[in-house]
């Protein structure tokens, strides 16, 4: 398999290769690579932080200690998406990670709730190559989804549709194709559902109807399954998923011909796993067209810069400043929506800072930032300005690391490991100029330039 190609599929499934792995790789047949990405991430490692602190908890002494709780727990969230960072930068099962990530902006939920949030999390990842049924109705019944979207106060007295909507518009099936009375009739089916203390879903009978409901065009007494079922029967929900993951994972322009081959091996049987396999082994997935074309979103140039030359930001509650300067803090969506991708991740300050952030963050120094997060400064001269301890950024590099892994490299070679999108001609003039600096300044010059925004 072509060099270029493998940089672009672990481009796509991860965030970056090493060369020593390029080598190896590329001595391989696509079909032999792309089997072994499948196998590597055929086990899931649960996610996991310390919450010791709930031992021999019950409801009533939850209830007692709220404000303690609340407390404690929204301390453990921020830890769990710490953890969570750590993994994305060292992963095992690369490619469930990476689609762990994909779905977390799909399946849109957020909660300060530990308990939940874990759980949530890993379910995410448990099927995130599974079966997409299945995987529907698992979210429909996590505690964390049960509270977001108002699920929990869904009763047949007084129903709530926010669910039942999310779930058409944004989970399954996309805009205008549903009208408000499958909205409404959707709802009551969803009645009853709820969930324990710990987060275990708990379905209460008295609070479901039981009458019966019109749903796209089918009637019965359904419950919330039923109702996924209804859904996945309608191949525009295949249609609707193989675009979400084109986009995701091909190219933002969609082509019309590739959705139409997704959705023939898609809506087979959902097997998200075959989708992806499909996907990756086409040949229009490795076009010309396909190869850097997509803007990284944060946390993809965050942890491909660390696939380079490892660091570590010392003060782990500053992870979320450097993902909020740039406009993606993991476990914090904007909305139900999720981050809008694309153009969207760049503005005239975000640009500014991915510009900058690989010299800082390399070169040991410091950032400095508004306590407010409205605006950020970086510096490297503190004379020339007063800022308190807590303000200041501290990042450590693993230089040896990059020593040792891009030792055979030129820095022409370089060039063409880090930027995989088209150079311009004034950049690789820039770049020409300054192809006997050293290693070290290169490499952080590369990752300084807009193509490097691309991937």
């Amino acid at each position: 398999m072509k060099s270029t190609h493998i940089q672009h599929l672990y481009n796509r499934i991860g965030f970056g290769i090493s060369p020593k792995e390029l080598s190896r790789l590329s001595k391989k047949t696509k079909k032999r690579i792309i089997n072994e990405l499948f196998s590597s991430s055929k086990t899931t490692t649960p996610l996991k932080v310390d919450i010791s602190f709930l031992d021999g908890k019950t409801y009533k002494d939850l209830k007692k200690e709220r404000k303690e709780f609340q407390k404690i727990s929204r301390k453990k969230v921020k830890e769990f998406s710490t953890a969570w960072f750590d993994r994305l930068n060292n992963p095992k099962e690369i490619l469930r990670e990476k689609m762990t990530l994909f779905w977390a902006n799909h399946f849109v939920c957020e909660s300060r709730n530990i308990l939940f949030v874990d759980s949530y999390n890993n379910m995410l990842r448990k099927n995130a190559l599974g079966d997409f049924r299945t995987f529907t109705k698992k979210v429909s019944k996590e505690a964390a989804m049960l509270g977001y979207l108002n699920n929990k106060q869904n009763k047949k007295k007084s129903p709530n549709e926010n669910f039942a909507r999310e779930l058409m518009e944004l989970f399954t099936l996309g805009q205008d194709q549903y009208t408000e009375k499958d909205i409404k009739e959707s709802a009551r089916a969803f009645t009853g559902y709820n969930h324990k203390f710990r987060g275990e879903f708990n379905f209460r009978e008295k609070h479901h109807d039981e009458n019966e409901k019109t749903f796209l065009g089918k009637s019965g007494n359904f419950n919330g399954d039923d109702i996924i079922d209804i859904i996945i029967e309608k191949k525009q929900c295949a249609r609707f998923i193989s675009e979400k993951i084109y986009s995701y994972f091909v190219n933002e322009n969609i082509n019309k011909k590739h959705i139409d081959e997704m959705v023939s091996v898609f809506y087979i049987d959902y097997d998200i796993e075959n989708l992806m396999r499909f996907v990756l082994l086409s040949k229009w997935f490795y076009a010309d067209e396909n190869i850097g074309t997509k803007i990284k979103s944060p946390i993809e140039f965050l942890v491909g810069m660390n696939t380079i030359v490892p660091y570590k930001i010392e003060k782990t509650k500053q992870i979320f400043w450097v993902q909020k300067m740039l406009g993606q803090v993991l476990l914090n969506p904007p909305n139900v929506a999720g981050w809008k991708t694309g153009r969207n991740w760049i503005d005239s300050n975000t640009i500014v800072t991915r510009l900058r952030l690989p010299s800082v963050l390399l070169n040991n120094a410091e950032i400095a930032y508004s306590e407010k997060g409205d605006e950020e400064t970086m510096i490297t001269n503190f004379k020339k300005r007063k800022l308190s301890r807590r303000s200041i950024i501290k990042v450590t590099a693993d230089w040896k690391y990059f020593e040792e892994n891009y030792k055979n490299n030129s820095n022409k070679e370089l060039i063409y490991h880090v930027i995989t999108s088209k150079i311009n001609k004034g950049t690789a003039e820039m770049l020409a100029r300054n192809e006997k600096l050293s290693k070290h300044d290169f490499v952080v010059q590369l990752m300084s330039l807009p193509e490097y925004q691309l991937c």
